[in-house]
């Protein structure tokens, strides 16, 4: 009987002892198997976060406002937000559903109260039925004469944080039903601002409101007059809505000036400029793909227009006489190649758009599929983001076209909805929501994803971050509304 001796093994046949260097010669070994490639991403990004606030707090005492690591400098400023952003909380406001699915824009009105007439924040939401609500979006436990809704908590990253130190946004709102001046669907709802009025501190008293149309008629421009106070208790607001011109056309989208005098109306036949005291119409381009969405630069003189084929592309969009609006110049703009078959041979064929219209540059941008939604950020007029239905997201240069995408963003969800974009006040963050139900934050210069997560069931596709001035709940949360079926979202960060 031999011995047993740690770190040998006995050979019966050789009747000796040898060293446990590796494995046995002859022995089997179950092989480990790798871990999977989510594990592997979900630890490195644990890793990631395990910089607290804290300790970017303390590297910014002892090394100022650039930090410097392994990986290179970082500016503590922009450390410090993506932290935040990465672990927001996000609540839901009950009694809201299928009430804020199709439009939904903030302003700030004039409403009378007991104290007198009281400049008040506000949402107005529309839903695809066609009832209008408007949200005040007040503080918590303010006194406030039409009722409170407080909004319960649906998303935190902080498991251990008690709900006692979060400051819950509240709500109170009154359905005011739907409207008598509006016989179609709403497309688009815009706060108009006034110049009398400077931007950073601007009091909305006109809203642009424009219908989809239907088999029978086609869309129409309206506008809501807020500039009188009103009593929200009341549908009296609802006769200040006043048609300004119709179409015989589908109106998809519109944007308006800053100064409230002019909108750009993007339809399934061009995109137009509407006067709005006059209600004089002119075309400023021609094409037959739908403009699903545009937007105007801070000059108002130039409107980037997103197509149903999945061009963008810039247009002079200054308001002309009928007699030369009628005498468009004649383009042909190249987009996505479509891909055919011929036997076993693949051709590509570059397939050109004839536009009538006064392009502000012949380098366009083709995007796989349909245009979901198009930003332009404030702080950089030349740079704009702009998203497709195949769930593309990126950013580019309105200068640097031919040279395409300055930044991608990936894991966005999308196959055929419009979703709209959200930009954050400082222009450092981009938020989407996802035919997943999830909701997705990036960072604009880096590109990394920032978060992800199943908020709810439906589609979050309205979202509504103000980058001026505007609500004093979403400002005080550093925060941004959703809006889908299932209701009002608010996402902010303590």
């Amino acid at each position: 009987m031999t011995k047993e001796l740690p770190g040998f093994y006995y050979d019966s046949e050789k009747n000796r002892y040898f060293p446990v260097k590796g494995p046995i010669h002859g022995s089997f070994r179950k092989r480990k198997s790798p871990p999977p490639a989510s594990t592997a991403k979900a630890k490195e990004k644990c890793k990631c976060l395990k910089t607290t606030s804290n300790n970017l707090l303390q590297a910014r005492e002892l090394y100022g406002q650039v930090i410097t690591s392994r990986k290179g400098k970082f500016s503590f400023q922009m450390e410090y937000q993506k932290r935040r952003a990465s672990q927001p909380m996000i609540w839901k406001f009950d009694d809201t559903e299928r009430m804020v699915d199709n439009a939904l824009e903030q302003m700030t009105v004039g409403v009378e109260r007991l104290q007198g007439i009281v400049d008040t924040d506000m949402l107005l939401a529309c839903s695809q039925n066609g009832l209008f609500c408007f949200f005040h979006v007040g503080k918590d436990g303010e006194e406030l004469d039409y009722g409170v809704k407080l909004p319960h908590r649906v998303w935190t990253s902080n498991a251990g944080e008690s709900t006692e130190r979060v400051e819950l946004p509240g709500l109170a709102w009154k359905r005011l039903g739907p409207s008598q001046h509006i016989p179609s669907t709403i497309s688009c709802i815009k706060m108009c601002q006034r110049d009398n009025h400077p931007v950073e501190n601007t009091l909305t008293n006109h809203v642009l409101i424009t219908t989809l149309g239907s088999e029978i008629s086609g869309g129409s421009v309206h506008i809501l007059n807020l500039s009188e106070p009103f009593n929200i208790n009341s549908n009296v607001v609802w006769r200040e809505i006043s048609e300004v011109t119709s179409f015989k056309n589908t109106v998809w989208t519109a944007d308006c000036t800053f100064d409230g005098s002019r909108a750009v109306i993007g339809t399934n036949a061009g995109a137009a400029v509407v006067n709005i005291d006059t209600g004089t119409t002119s075309w400023i381009c021609r094409c037959k793909s739908d403009v699903l969405s545009l937007q105007l630069d801070q000059s108002g003189n130039i409107a980037l227009c997103g197509l149903r084929n999945g061009t963008i592309f810039s247009v002079d969009a200054r308001q002309k006489p009928r007699n030369i609006s009628n005498r468009l110049p004649r383009n042909e703009i190249p987009f996505h190649p479509r891909e055919t078959s011929s036997g076993r041979a693949k051709k590509f064929h570059l397939e050109r758009l004839l536009l009538k219209g006064n392009l502000c540059s012949f380098d366009t941008i083709s995007m796989p599929s349909s245009i979901s939604c198009i930003t332009s950020l404030l702080l950089h007029d030349q740079y704009f983001l702009a998203s497709s239905m195949d769930g593309s997201l990126k950013l580019y240069d309105n200068r640097l076209t031919q040279r395409g995408a300055l930044q991608s963003y990936e894991g966005n969800v999308n196959s055929h909805t419009r979703i709209q974009l959200g930009v954050d006040p400082s222009e450092s963050l981009v938020m989407s929501g996802g035919e997943d139900g999830h909701l997705r934050i990036w960072s604009i210069k880096s590109g990394e994803m920032l978060f992800q997560g199943k908020i709810m069931n439906e589609i979050p596709s309205l979202l509504c971050w103000p980058r001026m001035g505007g609500i004093y709940g979403v400002q005080r949360t550093q925060g941004a509304w959703l809006g889908s079926q299932e209701g009002l979202f608010h996402i902010g960060w303590t």
